[in-house]
């Protein structure tokens, strides 16, 4: 069957005009014959289906006497021995009607009558296939005539046009399948390679009479789409002048979403978490999260005074929370719209992180409980990588959400750009055809197509736990804005859409003309929700501050006080028992699965651990080790993701054994501390930056109790990420009141290994750190902790293993949440000085913000000629420097641990302790990067700019670092050199 039908497609493609079965298929077809008759089983069960209708009711059975004279008088019968010709031409034509109905299937989108406006094409090959039955004349292509019209065809199995039917007429065959693929749906499904889903997906569209809708469901869609409809018309009414991003044009998406929650609600979802750009927004905030209109009107008041903290953020990106019945199911439903920038689709990976925290903390492995709704344009669905990015999540163990619904607004514009220059594929959605998500393209104007689009779209992801996508063409009844002029680009267009028939007139005209409901009944919808809106209105005017507490997408019930504060403003030590850090040792030294082969070197690595963990001593990794163990003995998950973290770059961490002999069979020992114990997730991410980072951050939104990190392979590559970092992380709280917890661990260090994989770019984090360098601080014993609350997010870069344990400590002991940046280092992974002692992380001890002198220089600090203050792996450095130029006791080098916010409190400390030193900042970093611009005002705060703060370091360079190691060694002893030149700055 695969041979003849592989032919048929050569010769669809060839265009010439032979038979459409040769001679050798012709022989082919008789073999099949043959075997059925010797086995019905043995073939398809098209075929066997085919064969029986041929042979009218006479079966062969070869296990009856004379079996050879009834073969021969069988074929006699059906003329196939004596005249193969007519035999060949059934089966000729009965293969023609299947090529053709696959056609249909697979092309019939081409044709769909999908754009409003009727003046373009959805895709951009606007070309009509050469194998669809467009004309009379094209029936010559599978070698049928007109005369065959009202012949009759067995249907094969892949069709459901049929019904009940087993056999229509060609022409009936021709009419079903246009009604079903070329009408106001177009369907793109047959490139899945699963054939149970391209059934699924072919019962629903194409049985007969899918498509009907009871007088109920029509007026509860009217009804929708008056909602939809006036809540624009009333904003523009009111305020004119405003930009809102109103939704004329699509209002179709209000009651395309409202049933997709319905349906799945249906289903047993009971959490939908959705993102979505400014487009529409409003009226979805209004009806379909529900959020009071009051709230959203208010929001146009220019007097509006803020009542929280922060800069705040225009109306259109602001998120909502809600939990309701809904009217549909009598079901409780929960409602998340995610708070986003202006960044098209930079929300999409953040909603599918939330989605995938809600999903692990309910222990809805399949996605039953919650799911993710993600809406986008059509420009930037085709445009923005990142979409990609989110696509290639989807399916990852680590990062599934079972499924996601996308929902494409297509108005066939992006701001000002026509399709054919704001892409290259085709339709806007071949993006999503990477991970074989059926696509849905409807006609927007046709309010049912799209209804019945959006339920089976809501079916097959609570069937399949696979994404699909609903493209609603549409347009854009204004310009970008409510301010734009649209005519200046797009003047065919735009004349267009001023002749066009809002959705809502044409879909109440045909619901009157056929008596579903009564003008008096339409008129009386309209009335009832512009009262609504009046009544919100005048209410609104007695509300002229704004909560954007309000407005939160992720609360967390419980952390925060009533009124959103902080339940104290302390932090306990975060030092833990010794019998806990020599457990958790000893548990990391160990393969806690029996029969379990590790590699010769892993066995090494695990001995040295517990070498270590005798000696009461740790490096980097088993500080680590230990920081995230004894989380998860206090129930709180720890989530490490990014590339190559099990094993982790510079093979240091080995978080994840492999049997050496079970291919796939693997043991992540820190899973098995204790019996109960949260559990630890660490898994190697895609090779993206951007996605991965945005999806980690959504995973910490949704629950404060959960240390969430995420690790660059090299610091430099965070830069990837940049927009995650810069609109979510850095600005999140001011813009969206939204604490978060994520951590960025970014390695970072100067080794001569270019300029790549060198540095972090600290100063990207202290530019945008809101730290206050010109107030002079009032130091108190809340110093420490008020400074964290009031900062945007915390850098550090620690030179022990004892502080990074701590720091990733004090993250979670925190009564509330920052973003904390995290330098990790390269070479001090195994530096034999980088080591802590257990006494520097038993109980009662705490993270150093600074760690002062404390050798010869600290005892007789007035004989102190400099002192140098750094950060990070550059120390061992200059101790090593100090020692052999002798000058321990002239020297005295103090380290910041955390950069920001600048621990004004203890340099003043140290400042004192040395009155007549040289006062000098020493970084490995070049002159324009690192950590000077940002601490050197910050020192002239301390000294009240009686003292200079000298720079020691390298030149200022346009590359991060330098890829020859000869010129990384030169660089570097100039600056030592500089750094114990005691008369340098004289």
């Amino acid at each position: 069957a695969r041979r003849v039908f592989l032919h048929g497609q050569r010769y669809a493609s060839s265009g010439t005009s032979e038979p459409f079965l040769s001679g050798s298929n012709s022989n082919y077809v008789e073999e099949m014959y043959y075997a059925w008759l010797e086995n019905p089983k043995s073939v398809h069960k098209s075929w066997d289906l085919f064969f029986r209708n041929a042979n009218a009711g006479q079966v062969y059975d070869p296990h009856l006497p004379d079996q050879l004279e009834r073969k021969a008088s069988f074929l006699q019968s059906h003329g196939l021995a004596q005249t193969p010709g007519k035999a060949e031409k059934l089966v000729e034509d009965h293969l023609a009607v299947q090529s053709l109905i696959r056609a249909y299937q697979i092309r019939g989108h081409h044709v769909a009558q999908l754009d409003p406006l009727g003046i373009l094409d959805a895709d951009l090959d606007s070309f009509v296939p050469s194998d669809l039955i467009t004309t009379i004349d094209k029936l010559g292509f599978y070698g049928l005539h007109e005369s065959d019209l009202d012949k009759v065809f067995q249907l094969p199995t892949t069709t459901f046009i049929g019904g009940n039917e087993n056999s229509l007429s060609l022409r009936e065959i021709i009419k079903r399948l246009e009604n079903t693929y070329c009408q106001h749906i177009g369907l793109e499904f047959m490139f899945i390679n699963d054939v149970e889903q391209c059934q699924w997906i072919r019962q629903k569209f194409e049985t007969p009479g899918v498509m009907k809708f009871t007088n109920e469901e029509k007026r509860t869609l009217l009804a929708r789409l008056v909602r939809s409809m006036r809540f624009e018309d009333f904003l523009a009414r009111k305020w004119s002048s405003e930009k809102r991003f109103g939704l004329e044009g699509c209002e179709v998406m209000i009651p395309a979403l409202k049933t997709i929650i319905d349906k799945s609600s249906e289903m047993g979802i009971e959490y939908v978490i959705m993102g979505m750009p400014h487009r529409g927004r409003l009226n979805v905030l209004a009806n379909v999260i529900r959020k009071e209109l009051e709230q959203i009107f208010c929001q146009f008041d220019p007097k509006l005074e803020a009542a929280d903290e922060g800069s705040g953020d225009v109306k259109y990106h602001l998120g909502m929370y809600h939990e309701r019945i809904n009217r549909a199911t009598n079901k409780k439903i929960t409602l998340s719209l995610m708070a986003n920038p202006s960044h098209l689709e930079a929300v999409d990976p953040v909603v599918q992180g939330k989605t995938k925290a809600e999903q692990f903390y309910r222990g809805d492995t399949a996605g039953r409980k919650v799911m993710s709704i993600l809406l986008h344009g059509d420009a930037a669905f085709a445009g923005q990588g990142v979409v990609y990015e989110t696509f290639h999540l989807s399916d990852l163990p680590s990062y599934t959400t079972n499924g996601t619904i996308h929902v494409v607004v297509n108005n066939q514009i992006g701001f000002t750009t026509d399709p054919r220059m704001a892409r290259s594929s085709p339709y806007p959605t071949d993006v999503a055809r990477v991970v074989n998500a059926p696509i849905f393209h409807v006609n927007a104007d046709d309010p049912e197509a799209v209804m019945y689009v959006c339920s089976v779209a809501a079916e097959w992801r609570n069937t399949f736990n696979k994404d699909v996508v609903v493209d609603l063409v549409c347009y854009r009844r204004r310009g970008h804005n409510e301010m734009d002029e649209p005519m200046f680009t797009q003047p065919l267009m735009y004349k267009q859409i001023h002749k066009q028939v809002p959705v809502l007139k044409k879909y109440a005209d045909k619901l009157i003309a056929d008596g579903t409901v009564t003008l008096q009944e339409f008129e009386e919808e309209i009335a009832k929700y512009d009262r609504i809106c009046e009544e919100a209105y005048t209410r609104s005017k007695d509300n002229k501050i704004l909560h954007i507490k309000h407005w939160l997408d992720s609360p967390w019930p419980g952390f925060f006080n009533v009124d959103g504060e902080p339940k104290s403003m302390s932090c306990p030590p975060t030092g833990i028992s010794e019998d806990l850090l020599t457990h958790i040792g000893n548990v990391a030294s160990s393969v806690p699965v029996k029969d379990f082969k590790i590699h010769a070197g892993l066995s090494r690595i695990l001995r040295a651990r517990l070498e270590m963990t005798k000696n009461r001593v740790v490096d980097w990794a088993l500080a680590e080790y230990m920081a995230f163990g004894s989380f998860l003995k206090e129930g709180i998950h720890v989530r490490l993701s990014g590339q190559d973290v099990e094993r982790g770059t510079f093979s240091h961490r080995h978080h994840v054994l492999h049997d050496q002999e079970v291919d796939k069979r693997t043991c992540v020992p820190m899973n098995h501390l204790w019996e109960q114990q949260a559990p630890y997730t660490v898994c190697n991410s895609s090779l993206s930056e951007y996605g991965v980072l945005g999806f980690e951050l959504g995973f910490a939104m949704a629950s404060p109790n959960a240390l969430v990190c995420w690790e660059a392979q090299f610091g430099d590559f965070h830069n990837t990420a940049q927009c995650i970092i810069d609109q979510f992380i850095s600005s999140g709280q001011a813009k969206w009141v939204r604490h978060n917890g994520i951590v960025l661990l970014l390695p970072h260090g100067m080794e001569g290994m270019g300029p790549e994989h060198s540095s972090a770019r600290p100063e990207r984090f202290l530019q945008m750190s809101n730290d206050d360098s010109d107030a002079y601080p009032e130091f108190s014993e809340q110093f420490e902790v008020s400074q964290l609350y009031e900062c945007n997010w915390i850098v550090v870069n620690c030179s022990t293993p004892a502080n990074y344990f701590h720091v990733l400590r004090r993250q979670i002991l925190l009564p509330f949440r920052k973003p904390l940046i995290i330098l990790t280092p390269k070479s001090l992974l195994r530096h034999p000085e980088a080591k802590s002692s257990f006494d520097e992380m038993v109980s009662g001890t705490t993270f150093q913000r600074v760690i002062p002198e404390s050798g010869l220089a600290a005892h007789a600090p007035h004989e102190v000629k400099r002192v140098i203050f750094c950060t990070g792996k550059v120390y061992y450095d200059l101790v090593k420097e100090r020692k052999n130029q002798d000058l321990e006791k002239q020297v005295a080098i103090t380290r910041l641990e955390q950069i920001s916010p600048f621990p004004f409190d203890l340099l003043k400390e140290e400042l004192e302790k040395y009155p007549g030193a040289d006062l000098v900042w020493c970084q490995e970093e070049h002159k324009n990067s690192g950590y000077y611009d940002y601490v050197k005002p910050r020192f002239r705060t301390i000294v009240n700019h009686t003292r200079p703060i000298w720079y020691v370091g390298r030149e200022p360079a346009a590359a991060a670092a330098t890829g020859n190691k000869n010129m990384h060694l030169v660089s570097l002893r100039r600056f030592l050199d500089t750094a114990f030149n005691l008369e340098a700055f004289e």
